[in-house]
């Protein structure tokens, strides 16, 4: 009941703000446009369409504010004023109150505030659809951000998940893609990083793993956690202090090289995908700032680590090969990777699949980032991907996401970034360090202290396996023997009733004969 009512509200939400006015905007028939004034009563909407949809997508709650966080770095596929109006979804969501915070933060330490803060900033710092940020300064002096979980978070969260997985299950049913496309899976794993994100505890070990990471490639910082003073509601971090990425040109006057930044950022994704296996997969603008200090000028910040990608070994070659014959055009490899990956029915012909792949590509190299899209691209592989019966991979719909996002941040910072150049480069050093003479050293090197736990224990592990084997072998022989004894014993057993029977007779016959 209560999840009918949730789906109602977001019908009677969406009719509110004109928000089907905005979808239905683009369709020929005039009886569509028709039906749907008549369902809004005929209402006009005074306000433009980007803030309607804004406030549409914040009175609907987190899932749908992410979403319009995802669109808003998406300028070359929505009209200008729309994107603007959905930038401020991510770090301008409207508040709680901060006197609701301060009772938060205190119920989770189970401390009055005095006892851990000197100070502490009521007014939120930034405000996101899960959580907010405040200033504060420890007893010690330090000073750090504290990330406060929204309340009465979980209850919709959950209204809202439900009925995306009954829409996944609605959509394998009816739609002719449905088994393909793996609705059900890809609305699985976004359940699983979601409620990721309303764990603090998480967020704060994603992000110890990520400054880690980061460390010795000194393009990126990552705040310190305060372990002492995180919860699974609150979350107390070094305060970091930074440009918004999205404020090129405050970042221009600072002196910052904003074609080096853009460089930056894809080493960082690729870096994060390819080396680690381990990548922020929420890299809106908003979580992303800059550092004007003199120590780390012109390093990125990375921000709100509540969505983490991760990557199998398997994922990561198969991916670098794809990428790698993508940049060299190398189109038959393309197809025969996704054959021998089990993307595709093993009965597709490559030369097919090569040439469809070709015709999707071919256009987009040699050309600016400002005149690619990347969301056309994959648009047209969808369609080609449709054709082929190529199955979606639900564990790579987080990479999926992350790269368009990079691609927004790079058509922000430089639209003349070429980006297949910038990545190429990257990608063949870690496939030489990974397949070369390189890459078999470091893996030997890597397994090295597991030898050197093995070579002394390896006599009396050859020693054990003799025994066993010796053992197996007496088991076997005596099972054998046993085996052998019992047919013995049938063939005894046999004989002896045969002459009982014999005997018996011979003892009838000279009886009959005395009678």
């Amino acid at each position: 009941m209560r999840r009918l009512a949730r789906l109602l509200l977001i019908v009677v939400t969406l009719l509110r703000f004109g928000v089907d006015d905005i979808a239905l905007s683009g369709f020929r028939q005039g009886w569509v446009r028709w039906l749907a004034r008549v369902v809004t009563l005929g209402r006009r909407f005074d306000a433009p369409r980007g803030v309607r949809l804004r406030m549409a997508l914040e009175r609907l709650g987190p899932i749908f504010v992410k979403f319009g966080q995802v669109l808003s770095t998406r300028r070359d596929l929505l009209p200008r004023d729309v994107a603007d109006e959905l930038a401020k979804l991510q770090d301008d969501v409207p508040p709680f109150p901060g006197e609701q915070a301060v009772a938060l933060v205190e119920r989770a330490l189970r401390k009055p505030l005095s006892a851990v803060f000197s100070q502490f900033d009521t007014q939120p710092v930034a405000s996101a659809s899960i959580a907010q940020v405040h200033f504060a300064t420890l007893l010690s002096g330090r000073e750090v951000a504290v990330k406060v979980l929204r309340p009465g978070m979980l209850d919709v969260i959950e209204d809202d998940l439900a009925l995306l997985h009954r829409l996944a299950r609605w959509v394998e049913r009816v739609s002719v893609d449905g088994k393909r496309l793996k609705p059900r899976e890809v609305v699985a794993e976004f359940d699983i990083y979601l409620h990721d994100e309303l764990d603090l505890i998480r967020e704060a070990a994603n992000a110890a793993q990520l400054r880690r990471n980061m460390q010795e490639l000194g393009l990126c910082l990552v705040p310190e956690m305060v372990w002492d003073l995180c919860t699974p509601t609150v979350m107390v971090m070094q305060r970091m202090d930074g440009v918004p990425i999205s404020q090129v040109e405050r970042l221009r006057t600072a002196g910052v090289d904003i074609k080096k930044l853009a460089r930056d950022g894809v080493t960082i994704f690729f870096t994060q995908v390819f080396r680690d296996g381990f990548f922020h997969a929420d890299m809106h603008p908003g979580n992303i700032q800059v550092s004007t200090a003199p120590m780390t000028f012109g390093c990125y910040i990375a921000l709100d680590f509540g969505i983490i990608g991760t990557l199998t070994e398997n994922d990561k070659e198969y991916l670098a090969q794809n990428f790698i014959a993508f940049f060299r055009r190398d189109y038959k490899r393309v197809a025969e990777l996704h054959v021998e990956s089990g993307w595709v029915p093993p009965e597709t012909r490559v030369d097919a699949l090569e040439s469809a792949i070709r015709a999707v590509c071919e256009p987009h190299f040699d050309r600016p980032l400002k005149d690619i899209s990347l969301g056309q691209v994959l648009m047209r592989l969808f369609q080609t991907s449709r054709r082929f019966n190529v199955e979606i991979q639900p564990q790579l719909v987080l990479l999926q996401k992350t790269l368009l996002n990079v691609e927004g941040l790079g058509r922000q910072l430089d639209p003349d970034l070429d980006l297949w150049a910038t990545a190429k480069p990257f990608l063949e050093r870690w496939m030489n360090q990974q397949i070369g003479w390189r890459g078999l050293v470091e893996r030997v090197k890597n397994e090295a202290p597991r030898y050197a736990q093995l070579l002394p224990e390896l006599p009396r592990l050859v020693h054990q396996s003799l025994q066993s084997r010796a053992r197996a072998d007496e088991v076997r022989a005596l099972r054998d023997l046993v085996a052998e004894q019992r047919r013995t014993n049938r063939l005894l057993l046999a004989l002896v009733c045969a002459g009982l029977g014999f005997g018996l007779g011979a003892v009838g016959v000279q009886l009959l004969r005395m009678l």
